[in-house]
């Protein structure tokens, strides 16, 4: 091989690394941050945990902050920027996120009216956004 080839060879090579170097960084920026996601659903799935251990229905009155709620349907329209623990505490580290919790009662085929809620926790951070669906009926 001569040291002209030996050039060439190095040229071409450099190129096509160059050029999946190029591909890798476009195709790693269009993804989805894997841990923010992972965070989002964890944050979601302890809020539907926390709302769904709740009973169906104990009284009509919505309680006045989220310690104090005792039935799911206290959990409607609840929403923070920033996550916070049941006694109010902020979490430190997730000030990006935000959530929002919808309450509401379906028409569902073979359920009395009234009988079934739907419970929708959404979190979003820098734009994502994910909604986890949950469901509660009366015993």
């Amino acid at each position: 091989m001569t040291l002209v080839e030996l050039i060439i060879a190095i040229v071409i090579v450099g190129i096509a690394l160059a050029g999946l170097a190029a591909a890798y960084a476009r195709a790693n920026l269009a993804s989805a941050d894997p841990i923010a996601s992972q965070q989002m659903l964890a944050i979601a799935e302890s809020m539907m945990e926390e709302i769904l251990l709740k009973p169906f229905a104990v009284d009509a009155t919505p309680a006045p902050s989220r310690a104090g709620w005792n039935d799911v349907r206290d959990a409607n329209g609840y929403a923070t920027n920033g996550i916070f623990d049941v006694a109010g505490n902020k979490v430190e580290g997730l000030e990006g996120y935000a959530l929002g919790v919808a309450v509401d009662q379906p028409i569902l085929t073979g359920i009395p009216a009234g009988g079934a809620l739907r419970v929708r926790v959404t979190v979003t951070h820098r734009g994502e956004s994910l909604t986890l669906t949950g469901w509660r009926t009366q015993p």
